[in-house]
This record gives structure tokens, sequence and C-alpha cells, in this order.
């Protein structure tokens, strides 16, 4: 008799299986019938060639293309385990290793051009150091979401946590900008200054930024310990509007955790961890942990939604994006650091077409890839954090027809 009904609940539960398996499946073949197709990558195995000094990589919390096609990152020394920094201690208890520069700017074959960054005078360096962005005059900025006061250099225990380093109160609450050279420029905000998310003077936990060309306006994804999006004059620094989901006034409310069946959260979630602002003017916001991704005008004005991996918990599903190169911005590519892939959306109506990428250590696979980027050729490039500690190139291979949900680790073919 048990045997029999648990025979039922299988075969019961094969025809919803079978039926949304036959859905999608019907799907994509509409979708080669018409012709659709996506970018194709796979990845460069060699990039980037190795660094010197015995330099190592710790978390790699942030990645940009500037107008040379030269690709910056940003990384967290203090993330290395204890046998990756031998080289640092006093005496050195080897030859390697030792924590690379917190800044480093490649060429596009993968060789290292500059590396600067750290504390210095001035300023006030990011205990956990978060997302860079190089603008369209050729400036530098970062961001960073650090908890506890800054020590020297940041505990590793801090830098093990990537949603909340250190524990505690925000003291990243700013964001810095250099010149290409690691010259400081200007600070926004000030070190465990934050009042919260309608505080207009300061950041916290500030994830990315973007610097919109037309208006030469500063829009940062704040982030880690706020719940908006925050714009200021890139020059002056001085305020200029804020806004929540839906375009609403931020709240801090606690929301409690994210739950895929609930109804659609008013506000951000910690952390509202991306903003990107197309060539047609509309802002796409990570909402990280909500498995979300909103639409803006820029003045704050909600245009609509796409979720994302719905039942993602956790570290949520919508983490970067980047878009594609063409005139039009056709595609978003969306790292989902979660679920370790890379989605490839329509812009216009932000449907998935299909997505790349699985869990693991080898070219091609990522281990929470965190950032997102794409150069003028249409490459993209990749970073991760915790345990992931890289940086990666996927060499953009001309379009193709849609065949597969997800493609899987874009290794390369022979001959290719």
């Amino acid at each position: 008799m048990r045997r029999n009904f648990y025979l039922g609940i299988i075969f019961s539960a094969l025809p919803v299986a079978l039926g949304a398996a036959s859905h999608w499946f019907e799907k994509r073949a509409a979708v080669e019938a018409a012709g659709v197709e996506a970018p194709r990558f796979e990845v460069d195995p060699l990039w980037p060639k190795p660094l010197p000094n015995h330099w190592l990589l710790g978390m790699t919390i942030g990645v940009s293309v500037d107008a040379q096609d030269h690709i910056w990152i940003i990384h967290r020394g203090a993330s290395l385990e204890r046998m990756e920094n031998y080289a640092a201690a006093n005496p050195p208890a080897s030859e390697c290793c030792l924590a690379a520069p917190p800044v480093l700017e490649f060429d596009e074959e993968g060789n290292l051009l500059h590396h600067w960054g750290g504390p210095g005078q001035g300023y006030e360096w990011p205990v956990s150091n978060h997302g860079i962005t190089v603008d369209y005059k050729g400036n530098v900025w970062i961001g960073g979401n650090g908890r506890g006061a800054q020590v020297a250099p940041p505990t590793q225990a801090a830098a093990l946590n990537e949603s909340q380093p250190g524990g505690g109160p925000f003291n990243d609450n700013m964001v810095l900008k250099f010149t290409q050279d690691g010259k400081f420029l200007m600070q926004i905000g000030h070190a465990g200054q934050s009042k919260g998310s309608n505080d207009v003077e300061n950041l916290k936990g500030p994830a990315k930024m973007f610097i919109d060309r037309e208006t030469n306006e500063l829009y940062v994804a704040d982030g880690y310990g706020n719940h908006r999006v925050i714009v200021y004059d890139a020059d002056t620094g001085k305020y200029k509007r804020h806004w929540g989901a839906y375009g609403h006034k931020p709240d801090d409310t606690s929301l409690g955790p994210y739950n895929p069946d609930a109804p659609p959260a008013p506000q951000f979630r910690n952390p509202v961890h991306c903003a990107e602002l197309s060539n047609d003017r509309l802002l796409y916001v990570c909402d990280r942990v909500n498995d979300r991704i909103q639409v803006f005008k820029t003045d704050g004005t909600f245009v609509k939604e796409a979720i994302i991996a719905k039942r993602t918990l956790g570290d949520g599903s919508a983490w970067d994006i980047a878009f594609s190169k063409d005139p039009q911005q056709k595609y978003i590519f969306l790292a989902d650091g979660s679920n370790e892939k890379v989605y490839i959306l329509l812009r216009d109506t932000l449907e998935i077409l299909t997505s790349f990428g699985d869990g693991g250590r080898q070219p091609g696979e990522f281990y929470a890839v965190h950032s997102i980027a794409s150069d003028s050729k249409g490459n993209i490039f990749t970073t991760e954090t915790y345990r992931g500690q890289r940086v990666q190139k996927f060499i953009y291979k001309g379009m193709a027809p849609i065949t597969k949900q997800n493609q899987g680790v874009l290794w390369p073919k022979k001959g290719s």
C-alpha cells in the first residue's frame, strides 16, 4: 500500500515537471524558428598574464573598462589566507606570496600596466573596498562596504565577509575619486558618519558608481547599509537627488528575510548592488537580494522591473550588469554570483535569452561572480569575490542561434 502511495506521488508530479520542460523546449523551438540569436563567447584561459613580485589577488570586487579598452580591477588584499601572505611576515616565512596593490590596470592582452591604492593623506581609504568605475574623463572612482574602524591593514576576518565586513556599524560611508595615476581628487561622505538612507551628505556601504557623460552626474548604488540610489555632481560632489525602490522615498525599516512567495518588496534590500545608465537614459538598478532589476528614468521615475531566478535565497541573483556595445545596447549581461552564471537578457523586455557558466574554479567557471564589464569589441570581463579571487575574460565570438537554456562552461573550441 505504501509503495503504491509513493508511486502515485511520483507519477502525479511527472506531468508538472514534463510540462515545464516541454514549455521551455517549445519556447526555445519558437525562438530558433524565428531566428533569434544572442552574443556568443568563449573564455580566454590565459588571461590575464601572471602578476609580478609574487603578487596574488584577494576578493576581486570590481571591474571597469576605460576608453582605451584598459581593464581596471579592485581587490581586497587583506582577504588572503595566511599561507598566501607568508612573504609579508616579519621576517618573511617564505618567498611567496604578497597581496597585490588594491587597484590594477591591464591592457587587452592581459599585461599589467599600473598599480596603486591604499590608505593615504587627504582621504579615508575604505576598510573593505567595493566597486571601481573609470568615468568618461578617465577619473577612477571606488566605494567600500566595510564595517568597524579602519585598521592597518584591514583584518582578514573583516575582509572575509563580503556582505557585512567586520560586523558593527558601517565605516565606509564615502566614495573616492582619483586620477588614473592614483592622485586623490575628491571624497563624498565621511567614515562612520551616515545617518541613514535620507542623509544626503554621507553614503553607507556604497557598492558601485556610474558617471553620466551628458549631465556629469554621479549615480551611486548605496548600497550595503542604505536602501537607495543617490545622485551627485561628479565635479563638486553637490547633492542632486535620491530615491528607493519604485521611486519611493527610501525607508530603513527592516523587511526581514527575502521570501520568494511574498509580494514584491516595497523597498530595496541590502545590498543595492549596481546602477547603470543606458544610452537611451534608463537607469538599471540591481536589487540583489530581492532577485530583481528595477529600471528608472534619470529623475527616479519607476519604469519596470524583472525578477531573476526568483527562488534564489541568501546572496540573491542580481549582482551586476553590463550592456552590449552596439549603439542600441540590445543586450544586458547579468552576473549572478549565487547561481554562478551570467545571463544574457534582451534589454527592452528584460527577457532571459540564455546563460553561461557553472560553479567551479577552472577557467569559464565561477566562484561568486561579482562584477562584470564589457569593452568596445564586445568582450566581457568578470571578477569573483569570496574565495574566487580572480578576473576572467570572455572573448566575443559573434552572434549565434540560441539552442540551450544554459550553455555551461564556454571552453575554447579547437581551431577557434
